[in-house]
């Protein structure tokens, strides 16, 4: 019997896809445990029971700032004070950031207002449940470096869970300045919570990378090993309003994702007007996490604040459209259904390429798109079978990827390894 201590930032997203894996390991014996700012929401998504460590920093405060890359003893600035505040008590997500950040300056706020303040926030939590759990393997989600680096410092192998493939895709190409910048803030951090004689990436296990997904969408990337999605242990959507949903027409998903509601009101109008353009022939379940639309439903569209996504996929969608988020592509091509994708920042437009590429969906611009265009593209996926049958053949890749159970198997391997 092992110990696995899986490290997770506070996101839906990011915990959802190793909910599973976490489950596989305990079915197989093995002693589960995680650390994550937010207990409840852990609880939630993995079950009531879940071991589940904190990252309160007692005394005031044991990690040191790094924000501005110089290492210990630079301060924060006064609202990265408050973000790691609120980051201790579950309470901000990478979801802050104004909608209008785009680019480098998107990725900048992500990094100082979100991950650095995050690592900080949560190396304290973890150098306590590594000493508690005693874990055989620490699995660091590649957006958690707390994880990756105290285990380094403590000695503990330990696996990236790479819940996007974005990282893979090298996004930093060709912007030299930016890749220099977040190496220096890697390297204050080091030298903050790490080993400062440590030398690996906290994104990039030396270790085990798992990364959920397959080739046949990612395409060949070495050093990962891919094991698909990791879809299992969802809300089997107990309250949704199933009843309203008519067999007889084709059925649509939009969702922009739990961390976009800042930003979604006009694309989820535009996506409304499209729908009721089609009246007759479609529906359309807008997910609408901010209540911008104010809720409710006619006979063709039904708005709520959140769906129960794998229950719907499974009972057989005919499309969704998303923003590209790697859990929300994963899924519905698990099942076989082709995409309309409007990236917004951060790796989806990456993402977005892959499902275009793979042939499994079109892609319209977020900012710009009106119904028109939005029609457009359902009639497309809709009505032309090699949408649909592009997006089979991925998801019959993923099914035969392993997903959960792989992942299980790569981190016993891994925990083997240590011992001998």
């Amino acid at each position: 019997m092992s110990g696995f201590l899986f490290v997770v930032p506070p996101l839906t997203g990011h915990i959802n896809p190793v909910v599973g894996v976490a489950a596989r390991l305990a079915a197989r014996g093995h002693r589960v445990a995680w650390v994550c700012p937010d207990r409840e929401l852990v609880r939630r998504l993995a079950g009531a029971d879940a071991v589940v460590f904190g990252c309160e920093v007692e005394g005031g405060g044991e990690a040191e700032s790094v924000a501005s890359g110089g290492g210990g003893g630079t301060s924060h600035t006064t609202s990265a004070e408050t973000d790691m505040s609120r980051i201790m008590h579950g309470t901000v997500t990478s979801s802050h950031r104004p909608p209008e950040l785009r680019g480098p300056e998107a990725l900048k706020f992500l990094w100082e207002r979100f991950l650095l303040p995050l690592a900080e926030a949560m190396a304290p939590g973890v150098r306590r449940a590594v000493e508690v759990f005693r874990p055989d393997v620490v699995v660091s989600d590649q957006q958690a470096f707390a994880g990756a680096l105290v285990a380094e410092r403590a000695g503990v192998p330990w696996a990236t869970s790479a819940t996007t493939s974005a990282e893979f895709m090298d996004p930093l190409a060709g912007l030299p300045k930016v890749q220099e910048w977040i190496g220096a803030r890697l390297a204050g951090l080091r030298r903050a919570v790490g080993d400062v004689s440590g030398t690996a990436d906290p994104r990039f296990s030396p270790h085990l990378v798992i990364g959920f997904s397959t080739p046949e969408l990612v395409g060949e990337v070495e050093a990962v090993r891919w094991v698909g999605p990791s879809v299992t242990g969802r809300p089997d959507g107990e309250g949704f309003p199933w009843e309203w949903l008519d067999p007889d027409r084709a059925t649509v998903l939009v969702s922009l994702g739990t961390a976009n509601a800042d930003a979604g009101e006009r694309f989820l109008t535009v996506c409304r007007d499209a729908v009721r353009a089609r009246a007759g022939r479609l529906q359309a379940v807008l997910v609408d996490p901010g209540g911008v639309l104010g809720g409710g439903a006619d006979e063709n569209v039904l708005v709520v604040a959140s769906v129960p996504q794998i229950a719907l996929l499974a009972k057989g969608l005919d499309a969704v459209v998303c923003h590209a988020g790697h859990n929300t592509v994963c899924e519905a091509l698990w099942y076989g259904v082709p995409l309309v994708v409007a990236p917004i920042r951060d790796d989806q437009p990456l993402i977005a390429g892959q499902v275009v590429t793979a042939g499994a969906g079109v892609r319209v611009r977020f900012g710009r798109a009106g119904a028109q265009q939005v029609g457009a593209a359902l009639d497309a996926v809709l009505d032309e079978p090699s949408y649909r049958a592009e997006a089979a053949r991925v998801g019959a890749a993923f099914r035969a990827a392993g997903g959960a159970d792989a992942a299980a198997v790569h981190l016993e391997q891994l925990a083997e390894r240590s011992r001998s």
